[in-house]
């Protein structure tokens, strides 16, 4: 499945500012009743310099991006979703980071019940 990205900082700062925030160690989510795309969610991930140098923010929105891309059947559809990365996420490894991504998407109930 396709993930679709927040790219326009206008997008982000929607997100940011009629959004619902969510927290824990490593992430801080933030999420949105997208009126435009109904059937898609879309992404924004967001790591600032001092999380640590470019690899290490890359390596961060790699981990996120595809934590978020397995998961992508379980959730709901309709959602902007814009993950801040905190300055522990660097060191973490992908269990650790998976653990929670999908914290956090529970903490928002936009993850679909498994009958």
């Amino acid at each position: 499945m396709k993930v679709y990205k927040i790219h326009k900082n206008s997008d982000f700062r929607i997100v940011y500012n009629k959004g619902k925030s969510f927290s824990n160690s490593l992430f801080i989510m933030y999420i949105y009743r997208n009126k435009k795309n109904i059937d898609r969610n879309r992404l924004g991930i967001s790591v600032s310099k001092k999380v640590g140098k470019s690899v290490t923010r890359n390596r961060v929105r790699r981990l996120v991006y595809e934590v978020y891309r397995l998961n992508l059947k379980v959730l709901k559809n309709g959602y902007d979703i814009v993950f801040i990365a905190r300055s522990n996420a660097k060191d973490k490894l992908y269990c650790e980071v998976e653990k929670s991504v999908k914290n956090l998407l529970k903490k928002g109930s936009i993850v679909n019940e498994v009958k």
